[in-house]
């Protein structure tokens, strides 16, 4: 007999996705985005170039990038909990030892390695991975809704670390967080679930469970395996998934996606007040675009799960097309009013590429072994992203300005467009077999 729990009228994976959204944009957004915040505050006091200070989130992407697989395959293997918690307390460890760095290589070390490995258990593929599982028809909307959620958070965040910055100063905003986030602990032990919802007796999306499948988890596996090929979604495995075109050309378009959001996202403020801007006037701007995802994040969910699997691609390469206008509207005319409509158009395209990247691959290659092929993708991009944020400090530090490096950002984007155009669903995984076997 399977073990119920007793869930409300709601459906648990609603509740799931509610608090686990709000964790992740407190802890993983103060990462991402208060390390431009305190990029500054930290290059003066530990007196580091623009380049050296950007190893730090180098390296952290990095990491990332190397942590990621793992915690796929042990989010596949293991289930969430866990692999969250231990996230968790690394992040919450990390931001008290930033109190008592005094050199670029204790500050890369906590900060690049301990805080982003940290970040990465506990608030990315291990609950995009519980999601997939939860969510078939509505998984769209669910990452929206988290994404959004996320959103609503960083803008809340940016403002609110801006002040804590000035007022108290880096150490003490790092110390402060460390509570916030260690505050989540109780809440993933209560509302994270280490299977899919077929062994609670609950079908994805909420559908409702016929008479009779109650009886054995065997039966609710395979009405969850019958459920999920109503919406033409087929199981691959790691291997399967590499030998498909699809999965390549979404690697290759996440990496170009990490290159130009990291370039960009750890030296924005920098750039903001290079041109005069104040640094709490900096992070509200910084918060302006992020405020421009939510919409983005919420309504591209929604879309994903309208559109046809052969249509998909299309989202993708709006993404690029809008970061490209962003950008050049600037480049023709760099003033405060165009970098309004920079960080516009920027926040509004990142905002939709993470949750429709999800949605692709979750249609593209099923709920199997959804947290190693993601994970696999991101160890894949990680050399490569890892030298993003370097090489705009560099340029910087070379140039006196960002503008060659986003006029670099600008081809990128254009390029990537054009590789996410070419993107087709991959054949069900006996078909890629067989093709395999005659080439």
């Amino acid at each position: 007999m399977i073990k119920r729990r007793s869930f409300s009228k709601i459906y648990f994976g609603w509740w799931i996705n509610l608090v686990t959204a709000i964790l992740t944009g407190l802890g993983s957004g103060f990462y991402s985005l208060g390390s431009s915040v305190l990029f500054k505050p930290i290059a003066a006091e530990l007196s580091l170039s623009r380049a050296a200070t950007s190893v730090a989130s180098g390296t952290g992407t990095l990491c990332n990038g190397l942590t990621f697989g793992v915690t796929g395959w042990l989010s596949d293997k293991f289930g969430p909990k866990w692999v969250m918690i231990a996230g968790i307390c690394t992040v919450t460890t990390g931001l008290v030892l930033m109190n008592f760095i005094d050199s670029a290589w204790t500050y890369y070390l906590v900060w690049g390695v301990m805080i982003a490995s940290g970040s990465t258990l506990a608030f990315t593929v291990a609950v995009d991975k519980m999601l997939t599982d939860w969510f078939i028809s509505k998984r769209g909307l669910a990452f929206g809704i988290r994404f959004a959620i996320i959103g609503i958070m960083g803008v809340i965040l940016l403002p609110v670390v801006s002040w804590l910055s000035v007022t108290q100063g880096w150490r003490m905003t790092c110390l402060i967080w460390s509570g916030v986030v260690f505050a989540g602990v109780p809440l993933v032990l209560y509302f994270v679930r280490q299977r899919r919802p077929e062994y609670y007796g609950l079908l994805p999306d909420g559908a409702k469970v016929e008479s009779g499948l109650e009886a054995g988890i065997d039966g609710m596996i395979a009405k969850g395996m019958e459920y999920a090929a109503g919406f033409q979604e087929t199981e691959f495995t790691l291997r399967q998934a590499m030998r498909t075109p699809a999965y390549w050309i979404l690697t290759v378009g996440w990496i170009f996606r990490g290159i130009i959001f990291q370039g960009f996202n750890v030296h924005c403020i920098p750039f903001l007040t290079d041109m005069g801007i104040a640094p709490i006037v900096a992070g509200s701007m910084m918060a302006t675009m992020v405020f421009f995802t939510i919409p983005s994040r919420f309504f591209s969910g929604i879309i994903a799960d309208r559109v046809q699997k052969k249509h998909l691609k299309f989202l993708p390469v709006g993404v690029f097309i809008c970061m490209a206008v962003g950008i050049t509207t600037f480049l023709l005319h760099p003033t405060v009013a165009t970098v309004y409509i920079f960080l516009i158009l920027f926040g509004f395209g990142e905002g939709v590429y993470t949750p429709v990247d999800i949605v692709i691959r979750g249609r593209y290659f099923g709920r199997k072994a959804y947290g190693s092929i993601q994970g696999s993708s991101v160890i894949i991009s990680a050399p490569v992203t890892f030298l993003a944020p370097i090489c705009v400090g560099w340029v910087y530090d070379v140039t006196g300005s960002y503008i060659t490096a986003f006029t670099v950002f600008l081809a990128m984007a254009v390029f990537a467009a054009f590789i996410m155009f070419l993107l087709r669903a991959p054949r069900p995984p006996a078909q890629v077999d067989d093709i395999r076997r005659f080439v």
